[in-house]
């Protein structure tokens, strides 16, 4: 006879299969990055200690290294931050040596000067943290090792340098394969749980409406990775020659992420209303949880036109269908809570318009039209 294994042991395993498959897929998408870092971290060693003959080449690496890991996106600002951050903790630290000399307090005083100075030139984290991490090796260096200013500038220049070179042209990552890596998962997550709360709607399942909340919840970070890599990939199409072909298939998830992103949190707004509504026990026409059930496919269908880089006219016409739905179920027995369920609906209707390439007046006239049961093409 099998023994049953108990509740929460389930879940705990549950969770610990489900954190592994993250990890799983989190290594998938950013394996790209460290074969990029070990690349540039090598090549910047080579060039710095090899072709410009610097003894100590420790920085170039890692100032390669920090230009790649520091963010996906936006590499070649923090490329520039990371050069002005070294430069300005030279000028500043070797300045400040020349009139308080070399000590504990003075080192303090040098450092607190050169993050000062990196604040008001308006840095961020990374010019901040290179500005004082080169005035305390100037501060506590020059005295062993006099003349540390110009192999240091170089080697954050080579670093830098090497750091673009490599995500750029050497091993720039594949913008579509990065970001549907990302995004695959995330709005299947988006349309699978729309379909769920259709189906708890239309049961009446309470437990299973907050169940969908909880995990809708859980995947915001899907979301938020999907704008972090549709900047980095919108960066390599801009300045890789070789990736510059992609440019209009990735335009669609550029132009589709931040719409997407607030029709996500409209439909968990949505979700929450749904739960209050069965704990309400409010009347529930047919129709409410048939909109929310054309709503997820209406995801899917985007997600499948962007994949093929099509006019994503199936999704308009489904999310439109999902409005037509819900504008019918409030014209029937609806409560409260049903009612904000199909403001909510018509709202990441609306974000799910404007992620398709919509114009906003546009998308809000096609909204109230199908609200209101009349032809689209009036």
């Amino acid at each position: 006879m099998r023994r049953r294994v108990p509740r929460r042991m389930r879940g705990a395993g549950d969770r610990v299969r489900e954190a592994g498959r993250a990890s799983r897929e989190r290594l998938r998408t950013y394996f790209i990055v460290a074969v990029q870092a070990g690349l540039a971290a090598a090549l910047a060693w080579l060039i710095a200690r090899e072709a410009l003959g610097n003894p100590d080449p420790t920085f170039a690496p890692a100032a390669a290294v920090g230009v790649i890991a520091a963010s996906l996106g936006g590499r070649t600002r923090r490329t520039v931050e990371l050069v002005v951050g070294v430069v300005l903790g030279i000028v500043v630290g070797d300045a400040l040596i020349h009139l308080l000399g070399t000590g504990p307090w003075q080192t303090g005083v040098i450092v607190f000067l050169a993050v000062t100075a990196a604040v008001l030139v308006r840095g961020t984290g990374a010019l901040v943290t290179q500005a004082g991490g080169t005035a305390v090796l100037v501060a506590t260096l020059t005295p062993v090792s006099p003349d540390l200013e110009l192999p240091r500038t170089i080697n954050a220049l080579v670093g830098g340098a090497v750091g673009l070179l490599v995500v750029l042209v050497l091993a720039p990552l594949n913008p579509l394969r990065t970001v549907r890596r990302v995004a695959d998962p995330a709005l299947d997550i988006f349309a699978r749980e729309m379909t769920a709360s259709a189906e708890a709607l239309a049961r009446g399942d309470l437990r299973a409406a907050d169940a969908v909340l909880t995990r809708m919840r859980a995947a915001e970070p899907e979301l938020d990775r999907i704008d972090e890599l549709v900047s980095a990939a919108d960066e390599v199409v801009r300045f890789s020659p070789v990736r510059w072909r992609r440019r209009r298939a990735l335009a669609a998830y550029r132009r589709g992420a931040e719409h997407l992103d607030r029709a996500f949190r409209n439909s968990r707004a949505l979700v929450r209303r749904v739960g209050t509504t069965l704990r309400d026990d409010e009347p529930v026409p047919p129709d409410l949880p048939a909109a929310l059930e054309h709503f997820g496919a209406a995801i899917r269908l985007l997600h499948r036109e962007f994949l093929a880089a099509r006019e994503p006219l199936a999704a308009r016409e489904r999310v439109l269908r999902a409005v037509r739905e819900a504008g019918a179920a409030c014209r029937q027995d609806i409560g409260f809570s049903g009612t904000i369920v199909v403001s909510q609906l018509r709202t990441a209707a609306n974000d799910v318009l404007r992620a398709t390439g919509v114009p906003p007046d546009e998308a809000r006239r096609l909204v109230r039209r199908a609200a209101a049961g009349r032809a689209l093409s009036a």
